[in-house]
């Protein structure tokens, strides 16, 4: 393939372009991390939720859940010492 000097320039710099958008997306793969659920819901309970959020909407539903979690939880005996 014949070139000018002048395409040979900007082939370089849209290699140089590609390769600083390849090098981004690596770091993204590196600093990926697998996206675990804390908890699994029944296939009920997430039909229930989805429901919720539906006739409410999501941010009511979240509030509520974790307020609802916060206080289950907080009469588990600490099992520190």
């Amino acid at each position: 393939m014949k070139v000018s000097e002048d395409e040979k320039k900007q082939l370089s710099e849209a290699i140089d372009k590609m390769n600083e958008g390849l090098d981004a997306f690596i770091g993204f793969y590196n600093d990926s991390e697998e996206d675990k659920a804390l908890i699994e819901f029944s296939d009920e309970t997430i039909e229930t939720i989805q429901l919720a959020i539906e006739t409410y909407g999501k941010e009511e539903v979240t509030t509520k859940i974790n307020t609802i979690i916060k206080e289950v939880l907080s009469f588990l005996p600490n099992k520190k010492g």
